[in-house]
């Protein structure tokens, strides 16, 4: 066994990304299971408003030629819009932006950022189940949780093998990591923030 194939650093980029985001994954996960959103519609409006905080920061990376060079329906996964719509839906304010989103990443770091925020599709299939409960959908209050076209196994499975297929230097592969770890701290912040204050009406 080699050191590259070893448990220790795993050999696709993808697993290696997902291997260093375990700690701040779990923490982000205890997170959101202490502030309760599924417990009343009022408390998953907050989480909505951090979800569409975070998404509509990267919106010009979903946008960015560049990257959707390197992955062709890009733009098309974003979700921002549709956590407008779940605003909306919920009689919640669209929120003023945060202090400190992420500013032109570079190329490797931005799909660091990526991958945190394709990876969080799978994690919504096991939140929109708990959603319904509060009689919402995918077309009503949890858009931004819905399905995504193709689905959600195939769209992640996509990215990733796009992802792992890229030549990077031993700096990128760092920038990487950093935009990884930087996303999981980024929507931590935002999610303290929505839950901080109570959401305006719209």
């Amino acid at each position: 066994m080699t050191t590259q194939d070893s448990p220790q650093r795993p050999s696709l980029r993808s697993q290696r990304l997902n291997q260093i985001t375990h700690e701040p994954h779990a923490k982000l996960d205890a997170l959101v299971k202490a502030h309760a959103p599924f417990e009343s519609a009022s408390s998953f409006a907050r989480f909505v408003v951090a979800q569409y905080l975070f998404q509509s920061e990267l919106v010009a990376l979903y946008n960015d030629p560049a990257l959707i060079a390197i992955v062709p329906d890009l733009a098309e996964r974003c979700r921002a819009e549709a956590a407008k719509a779940d605003l909306a839906d919920l009689e919640t304010a669209v929120p003023a932006p945060v202090a400190g989103a992420v500013q032109n990443p570079s190329k490797a770091e931005a799909l660091g950022w990526l991958f945190v925020s394709e990876g969080s599709k799978l994690g919504a299939a096991f939140l929109i189940k708990r959603a319904v409960g509060l009689g919402l959908s995918e077309t009503f209050g949890a858009r931004h949780l819905g399905e995504p076209a193709g689905g959600r196994a195939e769209g992640w499975k996509s990215f990733t093998r796009t992802l792992d297929g890229l030549e990077f230097s031993a700096e990128e592969e760092a920038a990487a990591e950093k935009g990884a770890l930087d996303a999981f701290n980024r929507f931590t912040v935002l999610l303290e923030k929505a839950y901080d204050t109570a959401p305006e009406l719209a």
